[in-house]
C-alpha cells in the first residue's frame, strides 16, 4: 500500500474518532443536570418524527391530507405505539392499517 494512501487512510480515522471521543472523556467525568438528560431523552422521538413526517403527507410529490392511506394507517399504529412501546406491534399495527385500508377500502 502506498504511504500517501495510508496517511489518508489514518488521518481520516484520527479526525473522525476524536470528535466523538472528545465529548465522552469531557462528559464522563462531570454529572449531568437532571434537566439536560430529560431533554436528551426526547432526541429520539424527535429524530424519529422528522423522518417519518414528510413520507406521511406527501403522496406522489404532493401534499395531502384526505385519502391519504399511510396518514390513516399511521393514526392505529401511533396509537398501539404509545400504548405498548412494542416496535415490532406497532410495526405490525401499521403494515395490517396499510392492507386492510388498500384492499378492502381501495384508498
Amino acid at each position: 500500500m502506498d504511504k500517501q494512501i495510508l496517511t489518508i487512510i489514518i488521518g481520516a480515522a484520527l479526525v473522525t474518532y476524536f470528535p466523538r471521543m472528545l465529548p465522552l472523556v469531557v462528559l464522563s467525568r462531570t454529572r449531568l443536570p437532571d434537566v439536560f438528560l430529560r431533554w436528551l431523552s426526547y432526541i429520539p422521538a424527535a429524530v424519529l418524527a422528522a423522518l417519518l413526517a414528510p413520507s406521511l403527507v406527501i403522496v406522489e410529490g404532493r401534499f395531502m391530507l384526505a385519502n391519504n392511506p399511510y396518514l390513516l394507517a399511521a393514526i392505529p399504529a401511533t396509537l398501539v405505539a404509545i400504548k405498548t412501546r412494542s416496535m415490532a406491534l406497532t410495526i405490525i399495527t401499521g403494515m395490517v392499517a396499510m392492507v386492510f385500508l388498500q384492499s378492502w377500502l381501495n384508498i
